[in-house]
């Protein structure tokens, strides 16, 4: 029995390299039709990936070239008062382009107004088709004035590839670990293989979350929108002056006022000098002065 386990052994080995060559061919395919990414290649609803997962396209755009994570951050200035308004704009924008909102976070602060003594600001992530990006980026600036944006992109296809082939070695692993099982005949031959089975089981699993991952993060792009309400400028009044002769009485007064800071300031620095050296005056003059004769 032990020869035969021997033997078996040896074809689970080669039974995994033909995996892992399998796997590798089929990475490059996906690569070749300009996508790794399984929904960018117009599967039917319901079509299996190569991690066996299930993925329905029929509310996910096409979406073609290799895959990549986009995230985008912007900063939107809006109007005074229209911080309400604008967050409900981004909402059904968010709606319009099949995405879903991931969380908000507004709060109020101080602000410039006399007679609104907050303003409001927030930031709202959500997630948008990566087909439809662009056009969510290019109307979130007609939303507010646009203050900062920051867009960043990362191409998944190599780890797409190699995902792909771990996964068919394993599924390899595991199809001859279940035949290895069937020709098992002692209590301990079966417990490790069992072991075994278990072993590839978790990681064809973890394999396969992996693959899920990267079709969530590149069907979905994540944008982060900070929303910023405008406080009202201060009102000034404004004067006309062509000749010049208010500005020049205004630079003068200030002179002036400049000049006494500085001599006061001079003052406070050399009064204690004026007053020892006055003292010391005091003393020297009564020392000089005429002593009176006695009779």
């Amino acid at each position: 029995m032990k020869k035969v386990l021997v033997v078996v052994a040896i074809l689970v080995a080669a039974a995994a390299c033909g995996g892992a060559s399998g796997g590798n061919g089929a990475g490059s395919t996906t690569a070749q039709y300009g996508g790794s990414h399984p929904k960018s290649v117009g599967q039917p609803n319901g079509t299996t990936t190569g991690g066996g997962a299930t993925l329905p396209t029929d509310t996910v755009p096409a979406l073609q070239g290799p895959p990549v994570i986009r995230q985008a951050q912007l900063s939107l200035k809006v109007g005074s008062g229209a911080f309400d308004s604008k967050l409900a704009q981004v909402r059904t924008l968010v709606e319009t382009e099949g995405g879903y909102i991931a969380g908000t976070d507004a709060q109020a602060g101080p602000s410039t107004n006399a007679q609104d003594s907050t303003i409001r600001t927030g930031v709202i992530n959500f997630m948008v088709p990566a087909a439809h990006f662009d056009a969510t980026i290019d109307q979130l600036s007609s939303v507010g004035k646009v203050q900062s944006e920051h867009i960043t992109g990362t191409d998944v296809s190599a780890q797409y590839v190699d995902l792909n082939a771990r996964l068919a070695n394993a599924e390899a692993q595991h199809q001859a670990m279940l035949a290895l099982l069937t020709r098992a005949q002692s209590i301990n031959d079966i417990i490790a293989v069992q072991n075994q089975i278990g072993q590839i089981t978790a990681q064809i699993e973890q394999l396969k979350g992996q693959i899920k991952y990267l079709d969530d993060n590149t069907s979905y792009s994540s944008i982060a929108v900070t929303l910023t309400e405008a406080g009202a400028p201060a009102q000034t009044t404004q004067r006309s002056d062509s000749w010049g002769f208010a500005t020049a009485l205004n630079d003068a007064a200030h002179n002036f006022v400049t000049t006494l800071d500085y001599a006061v300031t001079a003052l406070g620095a050399i009064g204690p000098f004026v007053v020892l050296f006055l003292l010391g005056l005091l003393v020297w003059r009564r020392r000089r002065a005429p002593q009176p004769k006695h009779a």
